[in-house]
């Protein structure tokens, strides 16, 4: 019976790990797209520095102060 419950053991830990996996490789999703989408907005910076802007403050319906 030792035995069983040994397997049984490692199959329970086997899929908590394999939840584990699943969770860091989401994280891992969510990280690059973040890095990526930080990386556009540095990159563009200095191009839409120097553009006029297309609204301006009298435009604003709702100002948050």
């Amino acid at each position: 019976m030792e035995g069983v419950d040994v397997v049984r053991e490692l199959m329970r830990i086997e899929k908590k790990l394999e939840h584990i996996e699943r969770l860091l490789n989401e994280l891992l999703e969510v990280e690059e797209g973040y890095a990526i989408m930080k990386l556009s907005e540095e990159s563009l910076r200095d191009f839409l520095e120097d553009e006029p802007d297309i609204y301006s403050e009298e435009d604003l319906k709702v100002r948050y102060r």
